[in-house]
């Protein structure tokens, strides 16, 4: 008969709620998530499932030679808003890292779910688009699929190495970029075309063109038009009086807002550096 001193038996009750209390203590704040690194996992969950919708709702149903266009365009459509939503979760999470706080690996975490949603699901959705179109050459659908993944990858490393001037990126921001070859895609022009479309984004996205960041005026006008983007492809999804001419509109918008904006920050420069110019011509003047 074995025999429990109380005394011994409350010391070490008392010891072991003392380890767990130290134990919570000692976690590492890395590993402890904010509001705005579950926004972030949320970025990333949009993307793998735009992921999911172009395999089983566009790929599949081509490769087994289904004849449902219907299915088709709903799950592009889908694939393509939950891309959107993947953009209004990055949107959302800097704002809030700003107003709240962001953990240790918040910066990590949103380059890995930008990879995801603005890298692999857009590279994706080009090389799916080069095997179900019909004047589309499947290996260089792959290669410009490959420039694509390839180009957020070094825009992302980029980004957390090059310091930038407050209010600016250096290239074209991933989500806007990817939302822009998507464009570029669901405007069903011939294939030479589209794919110099598509490698002329890649490279904005490399370049040293300055973007303004989405803030404040910016970030609510970028919400209004995803937002509009989703009712355009709900209505081309549904087969909506005008919903083709709709979508293509729209895509045809943030293809010219892509080609316009470098334009701007080009302009910019040029008469920054004629200002300087003349402001040192003048100062050597006697």
């Amino acid at each position: 008969m074995t025999v429990i001193d109380p005394d011994t038996q409350a010391g070490w009750a008392t010891e072991a709620e003392a380890e767990a209390e130290d134990d919570a203590e000692e976690m590492p704040l890395s590993l402890r998530l904010s509001i705005a690194d579950t926004l972030t996992l949320g970025n990333a969950t949009c993307g793998f499932m735009a992921v999911y919708f172009t395999t089983t709702g566009i790929l599949i149903p081509h490769l087994t030679g289904s004849d449902e266009t219907g299915m088709a365009r709903h799950s592009a459509a889908t694939a393509v808003i939950l891309m959107l939503c993947a953009a209004v979760f990055d949107l959302f999470d800097g704002l809030v890292a700003r107003k709240l706080r962001s953990s240790p690996m918040g910066a990590e975490l949103d380059n890995l779910s930008d990879l995801i949603s603005f890298g692999l699901a857009p590279a994706y959705f080009v090389l799916v688009y080069g095997m179900v179109a019909d004047d589309a050459h499947q290996r260089v659908s792959a290669l410009a699929a490959v420039v694509v993944l390839l180009a957020v990858v070094l825009r992302l490393a980029r980004f957390s190495c090059v310091t930038m001037k407050d209010g600016m990126f250096q290239g074209m921001p991933s989500p806007f970029g990817a939302l822009t070859v998507i464009s570029i895609v669901l405007l069903e022009l011939p294939f030479v075309p589209t794919l110099l479309a598509i490698v002329g984004v890649a490279w904005l996205m490399v370049s040293r063109v300055e973007y303004p960041k989405p803030r404040g005026i910016l970030a609510v006008a970028m919400l209004s038009w995803i937002v509009a983007a989703v009712g355009l492809l709900a209505a081309w999804a549904f087969d909506a009086p005008g919903g083709q001419l709709l979508l293509q509109t729209g895509c045809a918008l943030q293809v010219v807002t892509g080609a316009v904006i470098p334009l701007f920050a080009t302009a910019r420069r040029v008469n920054t550096f004629r200002d300087n110019r003349r402001e040192a011509r003048a100062a050597q003047l006697p």
